[in-house]
């Protein structure tokens, strides 16, 4: 039988070859599945670092981990700022891997209390609320913990929280500031307040807080009386213009709030407040702190509360040769508050001989000195106490008993204002009157 012919080789494709059973294709549809199956394992791999990266985020973990599924209640609000807050605090500054997450959590929870207390764009704060997240914050000591965690805020964080405390210095409860028995149980937060201007990234926020909680008499009296006073004349003279005008702003509202508590402290405390105001203040060879200096001196003096004060301040000779080197200043400010100052010596009725003495012997000068002082703008009350005042020392005549003890080296000499009556006194050793 005759064998059957042999089939021809199949015609293949340039570039095709034939592969066995188990060998791939090489064919241009086989090379697109391979890119799309490389594309999605890429596509899963970034996938997969976008969600860690997200996760890993402090600000998107704390927006999900904190995201409420109701409004919470005030008292909610404060007591998981409190845990919060005391465990932020037990926190070292290098742990930044437990810190952050809690630091996230804060800025939330303290932007919901500012919330609450300042309403928003759409709704006025409610009162029964703002009541209930003031008992809640002072019962759980949040306050505390506030000043303490400040440094380890953010400054957004920061401001917020600076808003809250003095908000809540106002707050009423049951018609009464219960801001102000809290902190007369823990004036040790005064001080904390109080020590802040030292750190000049935090003086500001610390200022804030410290100026609304001296609207509460106990915390104004504590400061005064417990010699905290005396770091302001420090405070005032920083470098850091900004922080040193925040302490002078606080000074003034420490020293002319509450009258009665202080006109009770400068009666007992005359002799080295007024010893340092002069010489680190008034003597100042800054000029923002002079001039904020004398504006201040005519606030206190001219009180009515510190009538006292005010009569043995102008009773001193010294005094007097400080208040006439700045009206000598080439400042117009400085003058005239000055001027508001020198009033007072010429109007005391009773001025000790030595004060005559000095005006009679400067009373040319001084005539040359005021008819050229005059507001910018017309000041009718200013221009009659000016006048006044010239009529004064014009009438003045040497006492007939001065004796050396009042006579100055050398009579200033200067053609329209005053030369320089004598070098600013040194202070020198005082006690506690």
């Amino acid at each position: 039988m005759p064998t059957p012919p042999t089939p021809p080789p199949a015609a293949t494709s340039p570039g095709v070859g034939i592969r066995g059973r188990n060998d791939k294709l090489s064919s241009p549809a086989a090379g697109d599945s391979d890119k799309a199956l490389v594309a999605r394992r890429s596509s899963g791999k970034l996938s997969k670092a976008f969600n860690k990266a997200m996760l890993g985020n402090v600000v998107v973990r704390a927006f999900f981990k904190t995201k409420p599924r109701h409004p919470r209640t005030p008292a909610e609000v404060v007591s998981r700022t409190t845990l919060v807050l005391d465990a932020l605090n037990s926190f070292e500054d290098n742990d930044g891997g437990k810190r952050f997450p809690k630091m996230g959590e804060v800025d939330t929870l303290i932007r919901e209390m500012k919330s609450t207390l300042y309403g928003s764009s759409e709704s006025e704060p409610a009162a029964e609320a703002c009541a209930q997240l003031t008992q809640e914050f002072f019962k759980a000591n949040t306050l505390r913990l506030i000043v303490h965690c400040l440094p380890k805020l953010n400054l957004e964080a920061r401001k917020d929280a600076t808003q809250v405390v003095a908000n809540l210095q106002r707050q009423p409860v049951n018609s009464r500031l219960i801001a102000s028995d809290y902190l007369e149980a823990n004036l040790d937060i005064v001080d904390h307040l109080v020590s802040g201007y030292e750190d000049s990234g935090l003086a500001l926020h610390y200022g804030a807080m410290l100026r609304e909680c001296i609207r509460h008499q106990v915390v104004a009296s504590h400061i005064l009386k417990s010699g905290q006073v005396r770091n302001f004349f420090g405070y005032m003279q920083l470098p850091e213009f900004d922080v040193a005008a925040d302490a002078a702003t606080t000074f003034k509202e420490l020293l002319t709030r509450h009258k009665s508590t202080v006109a009770e402290f400068l009666s007992g405390n005359n002799n080295w407040f007024f010893t340092e105001f002069n010489f680190k203040l008034l003597g100042s060879p800054n000029y923002i702190t002079r001039r904020q200096a004398v504006k201040l001196l005519g606030d206190i003096l001219l009180d009515r509360s510190n009538s006292c004060v005010m009569v043995r301040y102008v009773s001193s000779l010294d005094n007097l040769i400080i208040m006439m080197n700045l009206l000598r200043e080439s400042s117009k400010p400085i003058q005239l508050d000055a001027f508001h100052v020198f009033k007072l010596f010429v109007a005391n009725t009773n001025r000790p001989p030595g004060i005559t003495s000095v005006l009679a012997n400067n009373k040319e000068k001084l005539l040359r000195l005021f008819a050229g002082l005059r507001m910018d703008k017309d000041d009718e009350l200013f221009e009659s106490d000016k006048t006044q005042i010239m009529k004064e020392i014009s009438g003045l005549e040497l006492p007939r008993q001065a004796g050396d003890v009042y006579k100055l080296p050398k009579t200033p000499m200067c053609s329209g204002e005053l030369s320089k009556v004598s070098p600013l006194p040194t202070p020198t050793a005082y006690s506690h009157e």
